[in-house]
């Protein structure tokens, strides 16, 4: 018995699993402090009657964590995506492929160039100016040097540790590189981002690369600009790879390399 299905083909089912869910979900990511914020909840919410609102149980939507001194932000998604959509839209491509990338990123690219976007996990939305694939990084639908530019923004780290559906393979980040610098034609960029720092494998989530590995896995390639969020979450443009460091030692995790490569030869 589907009971997924049986939900979503029952009105008052459905209604009901989403009102206990949206209860739940500020206790599941907050266990401890949900409860003292429920306290909170209760007194806004007979605040906001004695001004003459009117909000009534059954529609109750509880979000509790968003009461915060900043904005938060992830800042490596949010600086690579800043990154690569300057950069290529810069270079104004007539089409730009991207593999497995945030789809926000991908979406406001698709609002300033042609995309054509490609991942594991069917994308299903309706831009007139994206293009939505099913494929794998591991066996892209383009055939050798033809795609003038291309995109891969916290995707290769990934890819073998079956995170995502893929099939496990200790080379699947080399193997992954490999067919982005097949894919991509003379004069043509590729826009890359990956943790860096000390290398290792925190299975299965992702991989940390060195420069150099990166730099290796993609030996046919010219590194034009490498860019940095470094450990702090602080962004540095146009970074010296060599003189790259890490702060991992104080219990900081990974910092993210944005790289921007060129193919000078085929």
């Amino acid at each position: 018995m589907n009971w997924k299905n049986i939900i979503r083909n029952n009105p008052k089912l459905l209604w009901l699993a989403r009102y206990f869910l949206r209860w739940l979900r500020p206790l599941y990511a907050q266990p401890i402090i949900g409860w003292i914020e429920y306290i909170r909840f209760f007194k806004d919410w007979r605040k906001y009657r004695a001004t003459g609102g009117l909000a009534y149980p059954k529609n109750f939507y509880p979000c509790l964590a968003d009461r915060t001194h900043e904005t938060p932000i992830d800042p490596q998604y949010f600086y690579q995506a800043v990154w690569a959509f300057a950069k290529i839209f810069a270079q104004a491509p007539r089409i730009h492929i991207d593999v497995g990338s945030d789809v926000k990123f991908v979406g406001m690219l698709s609002a300033a160039v042609k995309v054509e976007f490609v991942d594991i996990r069917p994308l299903s939305v309706q831009l007139e100016n994206l293009l939505c694939r099913q494929g794998t990084i591991l066996k892209l639908p383009y055939p050798d040097a033809s795609v003038q530019s291309i995109s891969s923004m916290h995707v290769i780290e990934h890819i073998g540790l079956g995170r995502y559906g893929d099939p496990i393979d200790a080379e699947g980040t080399r193997k992954a590189c490999a067919e982005l610098q097949r894919v991509l034609t003379l004069g043509g960029h590729l826009y890359l981002s990956v943790p860096i720092g000390k290398p290792r494998v925190q299975f299965n989530g992702q991989r940390v690369l060195s420069i150099e590995e990166i730099r290796t896995f993609l030996s046919e390639l010219n590194l034009v600009e490498m860019a940095l969020v470094d450990n702090y979450g602080k962004f540095h443009a146009n970074v010296i790879p060599e003189q790259v460091t890490y702060d991992e030692e104080n219990g900081l995790d990974f910092a993210l390399g944005c790289f921007l490569f060129t193919k000078i030869k085929l």
